[in-house]
């Protein structure tokens, strides 16, 4: 994602948005069989977690969303493919070798895992950590982009509403329906399904006109929705489905994750300059370093509720409600902390991200 654009757009807030979010999930949802099992004991501790579980959902639409809004600009329709591939290599060709070594280094040396050559071959094909499978997005979004910015630029307004309406009812009403009954709609029906809804149609989102009192009870109807429904899931069908209103393409998640961004969008970036200066300085800050803290946070994540320095703080040992966020914040600024010297470093700016 390009620094700098050229429409009137908050692109640092929506970031450091999206980024919060992702660690706040990855806190909510630490690797511990308590978090995700409704015990009888541990009743609170999964309601807490599926309460910052809900709200941290849209991360991922986020940041597809706003790569969607700053890639597919019509301006850019003309850039040579050697250039564009060029540029995205350098986003993220080089951080993905050096955080990918990292990764594998972490699990032989920390988690005591036996790499051998088959596992580090899987590992280079679906990503050597868990959260290393949005940067295969990534690459997945950048091979189709050059095709988008065509279709976009010449595409009829009518032609994207409709594009809208298949995606929307293909991705996130069909697998609704299909929760509740017996039977299911043979999934070739609908092609056009998945992240790519969100890629695209960000940059026919901003056009429209919504209301914002529409925006915040879609918004929160989407909150309500997943926290809820996952819930309802849980009690009448099993935890087999406890996933399913967290999924990303759920229709709660999707009518989350578009309002949020639309009332996002609607923040001025010169209006945060002019009355909050040093937030807009954070904001900067934390938005240019998106990619390296979003490699880089699950380590801290796992040092701090493993107690690998001697202390843990985790679900284990703190009340819930206080200690998802806390280490969220802790994580995010402690990656910084540690990113933003070695960015200083001669030759590792480019390859930290």
């Amino acid at each position: 994602m390009d620094p700098k654009s050229e429409i009137s757009f908050p692109v640092d807030l929506i970031r450091t948005v999206a980024i919060i979010l992702v660690i706040l999930l990855h806190a909510a949802t630490e690797q511990h069989t308590i978090v995700n099992i409704m015990a009888p004991g541990e009743v609170t501790l999964w309601f807490t977690s599926d309460f910052y579980n809900t709200l941290a959902r849209p991360c991922v639409p986020l940041f597809l969303m706003l790569t969607g809004v700053l890639l597919l600009q019509p301006s850019k329709v003309d850039e040579p493919l050697r250039v564009f591939f060029k540029k995205r290599w350098r986003r993220i060709g080089l951080p993905f070798i050096f955080w990918g070594i990292a990764y594998f280094a972490w699990r032989f040396f920390v988690n005591g895992e036996a790499l051998t050559a088959s596992s580090i071959l899987q590992g280079i094909l679906t990503g050597p950590y868990l959260h290393f499978w949005f940067l295969y997005l990534l690459v997945g979004v950048y091979l189709v982009t050059p095709v988008f910015r065509v279709v976009l630029k010449y595409a009829d307004r009518k032609v994207l509403r409709y594009f809208f309406i298949v995606w929307f009812v293909g991705t996130g009403v069909v697998p609704l329906i299909t929760l509740f009954e017996p039977y299911g709609l043979n999934a070739d029906v609908f092609l056009i399904t998945g992240w790519v809804g969100y890629f695209i149609l960000s940059t026919f989102l901003i056009e429209v006109k919504v209301r914002s009192s529409i925006l915040y009870v879609v918004l929160f109807l989407g909150y309500f929705w997943t926290a809820v429904g996952s819930y309802l899931v849980v009690y009448f069908i099993g935890e087999r489905f406890s996933q399913f209103f967290f999924d990303s393409f759920s229709l709660n998640v999707i009518g989350a994750s578009m309002s949020l961004f639309l009332i996002l969008s609607r923040v001025s970036p010169q209006r945060i300059e002019s009355r909050f200066p040093r937030v807009n300085g954070l904001l900067s800050v934390i938005s240019q370093n998106t990619l390296p803290i979003y490699l880089f946070h699950v380590m801290v994540l796992e040092t701090l509720q493993k107690g690998y320095l001697g202390f843990k703080i985790s679900v284990t040992s703190m009340n819930p409600i206080l200690e998802i966020p806390l280490i969220t914040f802790i994580a995010l600024f402690v990656s910084l902390g540690v990113i933003l010297p070695l960015k200083k470093v001669p030759y590792l700016r480019r390859l930290i991200g």
